[in-house]
């Protein structure tokens, strides 16, 4: 019997080394859960609670794995509500396939439940999805599939999501007999980081030539700034995806440079090597502000420097010279080099560059100070450096964006080996959860030694996409969500109170006690809370050793102010005023 359509797009998930697929099953994408359950288990499909976690539970896989992650969802409401996830993976340039089910094509425009053709009025799925995606398409004959998925495959891995629309009569249509692997399609462990098998100088065109000039100008720049002063270095999440971080090391030490890190690239040097001077931008600190202002040069690499990056640096950076490599040019004019592979031309750069005497040491970046506060529960700082001193070795870090990602992306040190990762692109609440599992599925048993992912995020995220831990405890993975319990919305009432004169607040919700709620509603499944400092070492052991999942509330105060620049410099300002 030929294959099915979804027999060969799950053999082509699988030939990729892609171990699981990510989705929410539904009429018509049951197709494909069918082929899923014949493939064997090989790629596992893995059912979540709601599309939107789906699709970062693809994201985080592919955060995490350095390759591509797959996610699954029917027509209709389900394929809408994979749009905030798939924007996210957009922003972040995160390699994604969406396979997204549709309605049988005899009956577009006919009236067909869900049906998003576009016709007779009907939402169009293909222009919607255009907006947030590398490539789009709607496979409309078997015959057309390889050649699609090979696009959607190349554009994915050019950064960013690719969505296939699948219609449920073509999803059960049998493959012609001569479409052999779909083109493109070629097996890796995605568990693995990928290794460059050809040098980067054998592959020679004109654009090669083209990106070797480019670094060549920023070689020669970076020669005659370093002869006026001193290096600032900003490292972007590109470095972890390239895997770049030991080339990246020996770039600061051989221009003996102080190096900053982007928020979302908390992992790609180690706070304790040379030259570390903390995080750049609204969540950053002051020793990375002073550096850049002695500095005669900055160099970017693997940012392009959005607003929560360059935010408090913005003076600095216009009166230094500014060079940058990585996929894309920075927001802020700069002398940029393209680079699709940063260790690889970061190793091409060290070989025009001369070795600068080292001085660097390294050094602890000092707190935002943040305004003393009176309320219930615990303070940020204190909860962050008692995770810090509890995290097995090589954990893995998902940070929820507000004023918990704030205090942890200020505070927290990530362990060697371990992945940070906070969603900055769409900044979507909530996305913590989902991602942290993708990843777990990932990482739980790599290679390099057992990994647990740890997942901080607010209650408000938690009230959004926290019951994906469901999820997480059908398959026993080793995760622990951590959730700052301030009952509320607490950016928003710091916002309230900051720019809007606190008249009012809409972001105070009634008291609830999560850790009790959930402990009821898993048996068995470890969940404490904690409302005291002394209550919080103990805690934190038995959630990070548990085998299986785990479940922390900590009781926090929705008027901390946290770490956040733009925060801190309203209060700053209206105390100078009076």
């Amino acid at each position: 019997m030929p294959d099915r359509v979804v027999d060969y797009l799950v053999g082509a998930v699988a030939d990729l080394g892609i171990t699981q697929i990510f989705g929410v099953d539904g009429a018509n994408i049951e197709d494909l859960y069918d082929a899923i359950f014949d493939a064997g288990g090989h790629p596992a499909g893995i059912v979540a609670k709601h599309e939107f976690s789906a699709a970062t539970m693809a994201d985080g896989y592919a955060r995490s794995t350095g390759g591509l992650g797959v996610v699954a969802a029917t027509s209709g409401g389900g394929a809408m509500n994979l749009v905030a996830g798939l924007a996210e993976s957009y922003a972040s340039r995160v390699p994604v396939l969406a396979l997204v089910g549709q309605a049988p094509t005899v009956l577009e425009g006919l009236g067909a439940f869900q049906d998003s053709s576009g016709l007779a009025e009907s939402p169009d799925a293909a222009a919607l999805f255009a907006t947030i995606s590398r490539y789009c398409a709607r496979i409309t004959d078997p015959a057309e599939l390889p050649a699609q998925l090979a696009a959607a495959l190349a554009a994915a891995r050019g950064g960013g999501p690719a969505v296939l629309l699948l219609p449920k009569d073509v999803q059960q249509q049998s493959m012609p007999t001569d479409s052999g692997a779909a083109p493109g399609v070629n097996s890796h462990a995605p568990t693995e980081r990928r290794q460059r098998t050809v040098p980067t100088d054998a592959l020679a065109s004109p654009e090669l030539d083209e990106r070797r000039a480019a670094l060549r100008r920023v070689a020669d720049d970076l020669t005659a700034a370093r002869a006026l002063g001193t290096v600032v270095v900003i490292a972007g999440d590109q470095v972890a995806r390239d895997n770049a971080r030991a080339e990246l090391a020996e770039l600061v030490s051989m221009l003996d440079a102080t190096i900053g890190v982007a928020p979302d690239a908390k992992d790609v040097y180690p706070a304790t090597g040379p030259g570390y001077s903390g995080v750049a931008g609204s969540m950053g600190h002051p020793e990375l502000v002073a550096a850049l202002e002695s500095a005669s040069v900055c160099l970017l690499v693997g940012t392009r420097l959005p607003v929560p990056t360059r935010a408090g640096l913005e003076s600095a950076l216009t009166s230094r010279t500014l060079l940058s490599l990585g996929v894309l040019a920075p927001y802020l004019p700069t002398a940029h080099a393209p680079s699709t592979d940063l260790a690889a031309d970061i190793t091409w750069l060290l070989g025009q560059l001369d070795p600068a005497p080292s001085s660097s040491s390294a050094s602890t970046p000092t707190p935002l100070p943040v305004p003393e506060t009176s309320g219930p529960g615990l303070r940020y700082r204190t909860v962050v450096e008692a995770i810090q001193t509890a995290l097995p070795a090589r954990a893995d870090i998902f940070a929820d964006a507000g004023n918990t990602g704030a205090a942890v992306v200020h505070h927290l040190r990530v362990p060697e080996g371990g992945r940070f990762v906070v969603a900055l692109g769409m900044g979507g609440m909530g996305y913590a959860f989902g991602a942290g599992i993708g990843s777990a599925f990932a990482r739980h048993d790599a290679t390099d030694g057992r990994h647990r992912t740890v997942v901080i995020a607010g209650d408000g995220a938690f009230y959004m996409h926290g019951m994906e831990i469901h999820t997480a405890v059908e398959h026993a993975l080793p995760i622990t969500f951590v959730v700052f319990n301030n009952n509320a919305h607490a950016m928003c009432v710091t916002r309230e109170q900051l720019y809007y004169r606190d008249r009012y607040s809409f972001n105070r919700f009634h008291t609830a006690h999560l850790g009790a709620g959930i402990a009821a509603m898993f048996p068995g499944l470890p969940a404490h809370t904690v409302t005291e400092p002394a209550e919080l070492a103990d805690a934190l052991h038995h959630s990070f050793t548990a085998p299986g999942p785990a479940f922390l509330e900590i009781v926090c105060d929705p008027d901390e102010v946290p770490p956040f620049l733009p925060f801190l410099s309203t209060i700053e300002s209206a105390r100078s005023s009076q």
